[in-house]
């Protein structure tokens, strides 16, 4: 049902020149996010989407985040168009007092989430090949251009929404890997080489008519872009206790998205990438259970321990290689 948008987005639309001076504005509250509201807003061009920051995320553990990473976000949609046209949405406006954007509206009918397929069951390996390619020409292209750090002065803020919630409060609740988490932590802080987006999750990624498009950048960073790789290959990990008939298919995602990501790696040799971002996996696989933002859909102490088992023991002996993580997640779904 078309509701009346909040009065302080509203604020923001016009201080973005997007707004008519007259007649009601009707949109509907779009669910999805956990760090800001986000609406679709019908205004006289035509539907639009717009998000705001929230200060407090949505999630049961006391996690706060500045608002301006909005800010980011819009200069990250902006960088990565100019890298792979069609990489993200036409960004609109934005506006810093609100920390609101807005974007072009993407349907859903032409539009799918990769996350909702998935979870269906729908595992394209060509898919997750198209996801590398993008992702690795927008790192290859921001490596490549020494004006983009400077744009990105987001340290603390990838720190307080992805390094610390992630890791270090994994930490906390495995103090005897607190300090391989708290390497994995350093390490990544310290290879600052491309511009990452800092949350390439099938959530976040809609499978457009021209190849993928990738959403809520709000954790844009100048730093380690296997930060990027790993991410998103955890999460094809993960479904497989999600939609366990399609074990086989993520597995095949998993390999095709390493190995194109792999094959387009510029800016360094990329082994040294890969052993960085399989070291990370481990990390963010146990993340995914008892760090701030478990994920929903793993909701048994059995399969919990079965990420734990996997993860714990490559934290403890780290493997340089991602045929290593896959083949060790194989071995303890087999069992």
């Amino acid at each position: 049902m078309p509701e009346a948008p909040p009065l302080e987005i509203l604020q923001a639309l016009d201080r973005m020149g997007l707004l008519c001076a007259t007649g009601r504005v009707e949109g509907e509250r779009l669910t999805g996010g956990v760090s800001s509201d986000i609406w679709r807003i019908d205004v006289p061009s035509g539907p639009i989407c717009v998000k705001r920051a929230l200060a407090k995320l949505r999630v049961a553990a006391d996690w706060q985040a500045p608002v301006e990473r909005n800010r980011y976000e819009a200069r990250w949609m902006q960088r990565a168009v100019a890298a792979v046209p069609g990489a993200a949405p036409n960004l609109l406006g934005s506006d810093e007092a609100s920390g609101a954007l807005a974007m072009q509206f993407l349907p859903a009918d032409r539009y799918p989430l990769w996350k909702a397929q998935l979870r269906d069951g729908d595992t394209d390996p060509a898919f997750a090949a198209d996801v590398a390619a993008s992702l690795v020409r927008i790192h290859a292209a921001t490596a490549a251009d020494g004006t983009v750090a400077a744009d990105f002065p987001t340290d603390r803020i990838f720190y307080d929404i992805r390094l610390e919630p992630y890791l270090v409060a994994t930490g906390r609740e495995h103090p005897d890997l607190a300090a391989q988490l708290d390497a994995l932590v350093a390490a990544t802080q310290a290879n600052k080489r491309a511009l990452v987006h800092g949350d390439v999750s099938p959530k976040n990624i809609l499978r457009g008519p021209d190849g993928p498009v990738f959403l809520d950048a709000e954790c844009a960073w100048w730093g380690d872009p296997a930060f990027d790789l790993a991410f998103c290959l955890n999460h094809l990990l993960l479904k497989c206790l999600w939609t366990p008939r399609a074990t086989p298919g993520f597995l095949a995602c998993f390999d095709a998205l390493g190995a194109v990501y792999s094959a387009g790696i510029t800016w360094e040799p990329p082994a040294a990438l890969e052993a960085r971002a399989a070291h990370l996996l481990a990390g963010l696989f146990l993340a995914r259970v008892d760090g701030k933002s478990p994920v929903e859909y793993i909701t048994t102490d059995q399969d919990r321990n079965r990420v734990r088992r996997t993860a714990r023991a490559l934290l403890a002996h780290p493997v340089d290689t991602l045929a290593d993580i896959r083949l060790a997640w194989a071995k303890e779904l087999a069992a």
